[in-house]
């Protein structure tokens, strides 16, 4: 079952990585070769949407932006499952590590190794699973990263100075915003209120895993000191994490109850 399991989260992992392309592909709309293809549209569609002076995506932009929410949905299904495994493959491994007491000191160790390796993998999909749904909650603030990579220049390059000068205004006076931008502080207050939202069930979950282990590891006697040692270290990891992803979440609701400073720091390169 441990071996199954764990060439299955390889799978897995590897899937994460080459399908959510070729998923987000399947939909309608363009297809891109690879992300220097799909920056270099949404530079394109991003400045004719500045200049169109409207709210409403143009066509073009808004295939892009479908396409991005379908390759971070993907990425989320595929994480969230790869989770799933994880833990699953965690459990039994630890499990195993604990009936291995008197088996010899170089299988434990290699449950241990593997343990703590599927723990830290585990962590890691979670952060991803968390990611990659505020991703498919505002994709449109998703891509905008793609818009300061390198060194914009041509009309991309005058489309973002109009922007941090419009920013700079609706902070400065408070006065009419173009609609675009409108649309761009709401989208980014939604992508942080994606992240505030998913961090504070995720903490949730971190806090109940702890107490779990800490109640776990106050009823197991002294004579079962190799699990005081597995549930106290869980206890003290997951209440770890909590804490992290509670600071995230405060940061992240900070934010989006006023987004314009945190856009503006970005597209500064602040942010």
């Amino acid at each position: 079952m441990i071996t199954a399991l764990a060439v299955l989260a390889a799978a897995l992992a590897a899937a994460f990585v080459v399908a959510p392309r070729t998923l987000a592909a399947a939909g309608p709309g363009d297809g891109f070769a690879d992300q220097r293809a799909l920056a270099g549209a949404f530079h394109e569609r991003f400045t004719e949407y500045w200049g169109s002076g409207g709210r409403n995506l143009p066509p073009g932009l808004a295939g892009i932006v479908d396409h991005w929410f379908r390759y971070h949905v993907a990425k989320a299904v595929i994480a969230a499952i790869l989770l799933t495994v994880l833990a699953a493959l965690g459990v039994l491994l630890w499990k195993a590590f604990l009936r291995a007491g008197g088996t010899g000191a170089g299988r434990s160790t290699a449950l241990a190794s593997a343990g703590i390796l599927v723990t830290v993998l585990a962590l890691g999909s979670t952060a991803a699973v968390m990611a990659n749904i505020q991703g498919a909650v505002a994709p449109f603030s998703s891509l905008l990263p793609m818009l300061t990579t390198g060194e914009p220049g041509g009309a991309l390059a005058d489309t973002l100075d109009q922007v941090r000068r419009g920013l700079a205004g609706h902070l400065s006076t408070g006065g009419p915003t173009p609609p675009a931008l409108e649309v761009m502080i709401d989208d980014f207050a939604r992508y942080h209120v994606a992240l505030a939202g998913v961090a504070a069930v995720v903490a949730v979950a971190l806090v109940g895993m702890s107490a779990a282990s800490w109640r776990g590891f106050a009823v197991t006697g002294p004579s079962g000191g190799r699990t005081r040692r597995v549930l106290g270290s869980f206890g003290v990891l997951s209440a770890s994490a909590a804490l992290l992803v509670i600071v995230i979440g405060a940061a992240n609701t900070a934010t989006a109850a006023d987004p314009a400073p945190a856009l503006l720091a970005f597209f500064e390169g602040g942010w």
